[in-house]
């Protein structure tokens, strides 16, 4: 497309790709003095520069990428070339998988992988109906009393109920809920807390103390075998392995239980809580949904996952994926030099109007009508693609169906009022108030 005058542009690579073009610092300072949020800041660059275009927030360019060829080259195709660095919620996941890096990421994932597919996943199918069960026992009683909820609360607590039961065998106590209620804190503190890491740890360590006072809880009880009513749980994969693994120390134990609480239920609450925001303001699509076919059916599951999806697309679980790159490259005809910093933006790329009509409409016929959706991997990756894709994916998806399965024939929540901003952290949150009466 054409450039704007005035445009620099990224130097070039001998013998590589054309330079990237570089929106001008005016765009970036009224953005800066306007004092918006960074994804009006990208969304000015994709709509006037294209999939790959560059912007500066300090002396170097940082590179978006939302072009679904490019994303694909940096995910998937060129992992090696286009490395995670770091991860933002460090200071509360430590070593886990998810901020882990080179030979000791393999190695974690690779333990962990066999447990989130085929008969890894069979194995928490039931304590995922038993959380969805618990749900469903409590909106009955909400619906019986007319007690208000907090719809984006109840999400919340159904994933931690999932994800506790998987992890530990044990359903979710109250007393387990408050204390554990520290990992949604400093999630969500995560963008304002100081750069450097000692600071940064300083500022949350009560919670932090809460967390690590509950993970010792877990990681004794699962090591000296006291398995929940449902048998053990993944945590006892992870002490099982310190015993052949002496990289497993109690403290990357710690970190990966970590991880997987707070990667296992936080986007997911987030979607769910998305998703009945999205049918209280286009309720034909849960009428559809349920029209689809009977309890039980493979019809009315495909439905209710249509809705999941579409509310991933507007939504994705991880909004922006950061990547540095390592070497020179050329990326879909561009020269990449190595050192540059890669915002790679499902949100974006999920919301261009080239790859889907009418990006903005909540329309979930998209993901079971023939040709609804773009064909490309790199059009639709709410959970990331390639080595670093999401592990907990499946778990997701099915936790999310299950629950939706059991709530949707029975309840309708008629909020009190609708958020009408998001807030772009690690996950993409409804930025107002989730609270409602059951229909």
């Amino acid at each position: 497309m054409d450039i704007e005058a005035g445009l620099g542009s990224l130097p070039s690579v001998p013998g590589a790709g054309r330079p990237i073009p570089e929106a001008e610092p005016g765009l970036v300072e009224r953005w800066r003095s306007g004092g918006g949020e960074l994804v009006e800041l990208l969304s000015q660059v994709r709509e006037r520069f294209g999939g790959i275009a560059a912007f500066r927030l300090g002396p170097a360019p940082t590179v978006l990428v939302t072009d679904p060829q490019a994303v694909q080259h940096v995910l998937a195709r060129h992992p090696e070339r286009y490395v995670k660095r770091s991860h933002r919620a460090r200071v509360l996941i430590g070593d886990g998988v998810l901020a882990a890096t080179g030979a000791a990421w393999k190695r974690q994932r690779r333990l962990l992988q066999s447990q989130f597919t085929g008969t890894g996943m069979r194995r928490y199918e039931q304590r995922i109906t038993e959380a969805a069960r618990t749900t469903a026992g409590r909106w009955g009683g909400y619906a019986r009393t007319g007690q208000t909820l907090d719809v984006g609360q109840e999400m919340r607590r159904f994933a931690l109920d999932a994800i506790w039961r998987s992890l530990t065998g044990h359903p979710l106590d109250d007393g387990t809920e408050r204390e554990l209620a520290a990992v949604a804190a400093v999630a969500a503190a995560l963008p304002t807390l100081p750069a450097e890491a000692t600071a940064a740890q300083d500022a949350v360590a009560a919670d932090l103390a809460r967390i690590d006072a509950v993970a010792r809880h877990a990681v004794d009880a699962a090591r000296s075998g006291a398995a929940g009513p449902d048998g053990p749980g993944l945590l006892k994969v992870l002490t099982d392995a310190a015993t052949e693994r002496p990289e497993y120390t109690d403290r990357l134990i710690r970190d990966e239980l970590v991880t997987l609480l707070m990667a296992g239920h936080e986007t997911t609450a987030t979607t769910l809580t998305w998703l009945y925001l999205l049918l209280d303001q286009h309720p034909a699509a849960r009428e559809q949904a349920l029209a689809a076919g009977g309890e039980g059916s493979a019809h009315r599951r495909q439905a209710i996952q249509a809705l999941v999806h579409e509310t991933l697309r507007l939504y994705p679980s991880a909004w922006i994926l950061p990547r540095h790159a390592t070497e020179d490259d050329t990326l879909a005809g561009y020269t990449v030099a190595a050192g540059t910093d890669i915002l790679v933006c499902p949100y974006l790329t999920h919301r261009d109007p080239e790859l889907w009509p009418d990006p903005e409409h909540f329309d979930p016929r998209r993901f079971i009508t023939p040709d609804g959706r773009p064909t490309h991997p790199g059009a639709y990756f709410p959970f990331g693609m390639g080595p670093r894709a999401c592990l907990g994916l499946q778990f997701a998806l099915r936790e999310t169906t299950v629950l939706l399965e059991h709530l949707l024939p029975a309840h309708t929540p008629a909020f009190d009022s609708i958020p009408t901003k998001a807030a772009y952290g690690i996950t993409v949150r409804p930025d107002g108030s989730t609270r409602a009466t059951l229909k």
